[in-house]
């Protein structure tokens, strides 16, 4: 067997050789697989024949175990029998025949199931183990004499007949001893026969064993050695040939080429790295070209650029840095570049340069650099470090660009906002920014100090707020919601209320901003106006007293025609009285007479009542009062105080009164005083006419505003003076004071509205003015 085995190896080895000779022609990995495959086959078949000897054995020992079942059947039957024929006996000797009986029966169940079980046993058994032709017999034999033999010793013992109890258990039941017990000793001896061959196969397979397991690693190491060598071979010496390539691509020399034959992986990457090879040359020559180009980018951008060592020494420097410093290039290497940095920056520069350094980080700055006319100029640096994988600096390169023209225009900038700034502190009027969207809202200086806020505090709607007067607040907060929401210019008035409970009024002008996606940003200016609203109160006062004082004026020119208009109302009670006193004093009273002479007396009392306190209004003293005036029911009013002085120069009074007019918010006093001094002049001016005038008053509703119109048909305009009659103290008049017409249009402006005067295409002049109908209310 071992010379069998040895002869197959032999021949295998040389077939594993002979292989290898084309091993070039296979890939590395079918190379390994079918080395692996052989050991694999060689390990199985050794295997195989292991596994083939551990069954004989097991077989062996299946066959033992089964003639061990066997004996220990029929050793289990023999001993039962012996039991029974025991108690039997002792039964019979003591002659108690009712023990017989009742023990009898279960003795003989207990040996029938015995043997029953016995044959069942030997049934299961293999086909080869149940061939010994006499134990079934035997057991039949056994279990037949039992099943009628118990019966036949009860009856005679129950009869008495003890002695022929005796005899028939030593004549039938002791002979089946006999037969069980050489039964036992005939199994005993196939048992110790089967035995001794189990053991003689147990030894022959150790050896067998002990032979196979020393001859199969051997091969199998015989057979991985070959093929491992002829392998390894195969593949060591091709990439000896391309490390010495890669060696010689590390050295630059791009010429060289590897020689790998054949058709495997290996012959593949030879010629991989021979394509590679002559790629990399073309691509260095290429790079080469590239590198000459970029140096000639550099040296021509309109910067300056250079590359220094991780310490921070110079060692690049473009031609641009070369010709604008007028240093040689071994001036600016190294560290002697400082030459050309202003004195004043050059220690902070190196500071910051040392810092970065430091601490690997990118750093820039600004400085001054001398060029080479002797003139420094402001230059932004930047400069950041190049790392390699491991994160270590292996170079910085830096950047300077020319920002003198810049540093002005800051330089400017800031000189402008520091104008601005005292512009805005000279005119307590601060700027501000207020971003809708994202709710920011950004101060200058003068409207923190407006607001008196500290510098440090972020401006909010809130804060804004908390400073506005309680009477101004929920005004000032709709005005704020409403911009927000249509993004509308605004305009506002309102009064704060400071820290040392003094009131300041501001004035708030803003502008609305969008964006591209829509975004409204309000721009914005808001002035401290408390100064002029004191000022301007004590103006809309002196004005006041100023107007009273007119309006007494004029109410003195016109005492007499005002008399007379008074005097007619009263003459005419008078007389209406004397009627109703006549009716009454009749010897039979006329009462309905009476009282409508004394309704008429009431309604001309009343009439000059109404007269007296328009007069009396005139004279008042006091603020300005606004309340819903309607203008055609004023125009009316002034007309009847008015009829008398017109009729002295025989001049009519025509109206044209559009229907429906709104009402106004205004001060009444302030425009009776307008329609007085208006329609006076209007009167004064056709005193000298022939055939007397026509004084005309329209009213007129248009979408946006109320025009009124006082027309005459007088002497008309002084050439070239329709602006000049609106100065104070320029008059036409022999007794004119120049104040009406002044203080006519402060009226209306502080209305809103707007008054002037035109000359008529025929003869005379038109005085119209304008009320906003923003401040119009409907009847």
């Amino acid at each position: 067997m071992g010379l069998h085995t040895g002869t197959g190896l032999n021949r295998w080895v040389k077939s594993a050789e002979a292989k290898t000779l084309y091993a070039g022609r296979l890939n590395i990995g079918p190379r390994l697989i079918l080395g692996f495959v052989f050991i694999i086959l060689s390990m199985l078949a050794a295997d195989a024949v292991i596994l083939w000897q551990f069954h004989l054995v097991r077989t062996q020992a299946e066959c033992l175990n089964g003639i061990g079942q066997k004996l220990v059947a029929v050793l289990r039957v023999h001993t039962s029998l012996l039991a029974f024929h025991d108690r039997l006996e002792d039964l019979a000797d003591s002659q108690d025949a009712g023990r017989l009986v009742t023990e009898g029966g279960p003795l003989r169940t207990a040996v029938l199931e015995d043997t029953r079980r016995a044959m069942s046993a030997l049934s299961l058994l293999p086909f080869d183990l149940q061939r010994d032709p006499t134990i079934l017999p035997t057991l039949h034999a056994v279990q037949s004499a039992l099943s009628w033999q118990p019966e036949a010793i009860t009856t005679l013992a129950t009869s008495g007949d003890w002695r022929a109890v005796h005899l028939r258990l030593a004549n039938q039941v002791r002979p089946l001893e006999s037969l069980t017990s050489e039964l036992i000793e005939k199994v005993d001896h196939d048992a110790g026969e089967q035995q001794a061959q189990a053991v003689l196969n147990v030894r022959r397979v150790e050896r067998l064993v002990f032979w196979v397991v020393p001859l199969t690693a051997v091969l199998t190491l015989l057979i991985a050695a070959t093929l491992g060598l002829a392998i390894t071979r195969s593949i060591i010496q091709p990439l000896a040939q391309l490390v010495e390539g890669s060696k010689a691509l590390a050295r630059g020399e791009f010429q060289h080429q590897v020689s790998v034959t054949g058709k495997d992986e290996l012959a593949h990457l030879g010629q991989v790295f021979n394509d590679a090879a002559r790629r990399l040359r073309d691509l260095y020559a290429s790079l080469q070209h590239s590198e000459d180009r970029l140096r000639l980018v550099i040296d021509t951008i309109p910067a300056h650029v250079w590359s220094t060592r991780p310490d921070g020494s110079v060692d690049f420097v473009n031609r641009r840095w070369l010709e604008t410093t007028g240093l040689s290039m071994e001036d600016a290497l190294g560290w002697d570049w400082g030459s050309v940095v202003h004195p004043d920056d050059l220690a902070r520069y190196v500071d910051e340069w040392r810092a970065a350094l430091a601490a690997g980080e990118p750093t820039e700055s600004e400085v001054r650099l001398r060029r080479a006319d002797g003139k420094y100029r402001w230059w932004l640096t930047r400069n950041v470090p190049l790392r390699d994988e491991f994160g270590n600096i292996v170079n910085w390169y830096g950047t300077a660009i020319d920002i003198e023209e810049r540093h002005r225009a800051e330089d400017a900038l800031r000189r402008s906002e520091a104008y601005l700034a005292e512009a805005q502190r000279l005119s307590k009027t601060g700027s501000f920014g207020w971003s809708v969207s994202t709710g920011e809202i950004r101060w200058s200086e003068e409207s923190f100090r407006i607001f008196q806020y500290d510098r440090t505090t972020k401006p909010t709607v809130e804060l804004i707020l908390k400073r506005v007067h309680p009477e101004d607040a929920v005004r000032v907060k709709q005005t704020i919601e409403s911009a927000s929401m249509n993004g509308k210019n605004f305009e506002h008035e309102y009064r704060l209320v400071m820290p040392d409970n003094s009131v300041k009024y501001v004035h708030v002008v803003t502008n609305a901003l969008s964006d591209k996606s829509g975004r409204i940003e309000f721009v914005g200016a808001v002035k401290d106006v408390t100064e002029s609203k004191h000022a301007d109160e004590a103006l809309r006062e002196a004005q006041a007293n100023l107007a009273r004082v007119s309006r007494v004026t004029t109410m003195g020119e016109l005492t007499a025609s005002l008399a007379h208009e008074i005097k007619q109302p009263i003459a005419a009670a008078v007389t209406n009285a004397k009627t109703c006193l006549r009716w009454l004093g009749r010897d039979q009273p006329d009462v309905a007479e009476a009282r409508e002479a004394a309704a008429r007396n009431i309604k001309d009392i009343t009439r000059a009542s109404d007269i007296i306190s328009s007069i009396s209004l005139l004279f008042k003293k006091g603020a300005l009062q606004r309340e819903l005036v309607d203008l055609n029911e004023l125009i009316r009013e002034m007309i009847v105080l008015l009829r008398s002085e017109a009729n002295r120069y025989s001049v009519s009074i025509r109206t044209e009164l559009a229907e429906d007019l709104p009402k106004v918010m205004a001060d009444r006093v302030q425009l009776q005083q307008v329609f007085m001094n208006l329609m006076l002049n209007g009167i004064d001016a056709m005193k000298e006419t022939t055939g007397g005038g026509e004084l005309t008053i329209k009213s007129e509703a248009g979408d946006a505003q109320l025009l009124i119109s006082v027309s005459d048909t007088g002497v008309g305009l002084p050439l070239k003076q329709a602006e000049q009659i609106f100065k104070a103290f320029f008059t036409t008049k022999d007794k004119g004071t120049g104040m009406g017409l002044p203080i006519s249009r402060s009226i209306i402006e502080s209305h809103g509205g707007r008054l002037w005067v035109t000359d008529n295409s025929g003869r005379g002049a038109t005085f119209q003015f304008t009320l906003p109908r923003t401040v119009a209310v409907h009847a």
